[in-house]
């Protein structure tokens, strides 16, 4: 850890390092996995879930990048490179192979499902030990996942 006039104490700013640093290996997973999907969706479709990837996936650097700075903030150090996120992120890997824009809005729908609901947790475990301010980053990251997802899965709506 750096040193930091921040108040809160280097244990609490250690454990929101560590929880922000898990879910930056994730995001710059989840990053990579949106634009796969978007480099190769194909279909009648095309059009508008090309585009609807580009924007989830400037949805998740921008809260990558949020994380990274807060972890800085509290004198940690940002691991966001894309080795660290193949070593640690919690996301399953992405399929290869996959065209059809019905398959990339199921892989995505998981990926964000599962992204979303560890930011969730983060939002407890952030307040259990005492960083407030984390924890609503971590609702607003929330918050914005559940909106991509939402926005992908109603490209395929089940009745």
């Amino acid at each position: 850890m750096q040193y930091t006039h921040n108040t809160l104490s280097e244990n609490t700013r250690g454990q929101s390092v560590e929880l922000l640093n898990r879910h930056l290996a994730a995001a710059v997973d989840l990053h990579a996995q949106v634009k796969q999907a978007h480099w190769n969706v194909r279909g009648s479709s095309f059009s508008a879930v090309h585009e609807l990837f580009d924007n989830a996936a400037i949805e998740v650097g921008t809260y990558a990048d949020l994380m990274a700075e807060r972890a800085a903030a509290l004198g940690g150090t940002a691991y966001g490179s894309v080795h660290v996120a193949a070593e640690r992120s919690f996301l399953v890997p992405y399929p290869l192979g996959v065209a059809e824009a019905r398959q990339h809005i199921f892989a995505l729908s998981q990926a964000f499902s599962a992204f979303g609901q560890s930011a969730r947790e983060a939002i407890g475990l952030s307040t259990s030990h005492g960083d407030p301010v984390t924890a609503d980053l971590f609702t607003q990251v929330t918050r914005g996942m559940d909106r991509q997802l939402w926005l992908i899965e109603s490209h395929e709506a089940r009745s």
